[in-house]
């Protein structure tokens, strides 16, 4: 196959994936999911932050926390941070009751999430649906592999300041262990964000999903919005008004909108993987577009 006829299809594949996206009305998902990622943020760190802070350094466990912030937030992360903090400080007052209402808001963004999808993998999602204990239990279940994540990170945060407070040399030159560590740390969450994408990609699809498959669009996902992220980030430092439209609510919105893009990135993920899924359930190549066989079947009848 000539590289003209592989750019070729490339490009009715992502034409395709694009105008399913919008039909799926894609943006109008997206802005929902980045809404309740917005709602959720904070009532999750804080959740988490209440019950591993029993096991380990409350310290330690913001600059984990901070790290997953930097990676969905970037330049607002001490923000995330000193609102989890001073939720962690009033844990007293805020009691059973307010412990209950931040574990239900934190789940609310991956209940949006998992309609978001069932939206997008609407025609598979005909042949089977999820039980409803199932539905009302699946956030929660990621909350839980959120703490666990957060809690490995924290070994590693753990790890990273005693090499960061040691002097090692190869052969007289020192190495750079606190540079080393940081890296370390950012692998770790970005590591983190695609096996999250990917645990996403392969459990809400009502339909199977190939671990493969899903590990893949993880990884690229994560891969783009760590791309996209570094470039709003440029952009709202560099060419952005809006502190000056928005004022005070600036930061709010400065937020919503980077979730807003990471929710876009997410979904069209998700639309991708659809299509493909979509392509081997009719038993035709990925790059062939299900609704034109279709008519071109219809047409050749008599």
């Amino acid at each position: 196959m000539n590289a003209a006829r592989r750019i070729v299809r490339y490009l009715r594949f992502t034409r395709r994936v694009l105008r399913d996206f919008g039909r799926n009305r894609g943006l109008l998902l997206a802005g929902g999911v980045g809404y309740n990622l917005l709602l959720s943020i904070v009532p999750l760190f804080a959740v988490l932050g209440v019950v591993l802070s029993h096991v380990a350094s409350e310290e330690r466990l913001l600059v984990a926390i901070e790290t997953e912030a930097r990676l969905m937030a970037p330049g607002q992360a001490e923000l995330l941070v000193g609102s989890v903090r001073s939720l962690l400080d009033q844990r007293e007052v805020v009691g059973w009751v307010g412990f209950a209402a931040m574990l239900f808001f934190s789940s609310l963004a991956f209940r949006m999430l998992d309609d978001a999808i069932a939206i997008i993998f609407h025609r598979q999602a005909r042949a089977g649906r999820r039980r409803a204990w199932v539905a009302v239990l699946l956030p929660y279940a990621y909350v839980l592999v959120l703490g666990i994540a957060l809690l490995l990170l924290t070994g590693l945060v753990s790890l990273a300041d005693g090499l960061s407070q040691r002097d090692f040399a190869v052969l007289g030159v020192p190495l750079p262990l606190a540079a080393a560590a940081a890296f370390g740390l950012w692998v770790a969450g970005f590591l983190g964000v695609a096996l999250l994408v990917a645990s996403i990609y392969k459990v809400l699809p009502v339909v199977r999903i190939a671990p493969s498959r899903a590990l893949v669009g993880g990884l690229v996902a994560a891969a783009l919005w760590e791309v996209s992220r570094r470039a709003l980030l440029w952009w709202f430092a560099n060419l952005s008004v809006i502190d000056t439209v928005y004022g005070s609510l600036g930061t709010v919105v400065f937020v919503l909108l980077y979730l807003e893009a990471a929710a876009v990135i997410l979904l069209l993920g998700a639309q991708v993987i659809a299509e493909l899924e979509r392509s081997a359930s009719a038993g035709i190549a990925w790059h062939e577009d299900p609704d034109e066989v279709e008519r071109e079947r219809n047409s050749s009848l008599p």
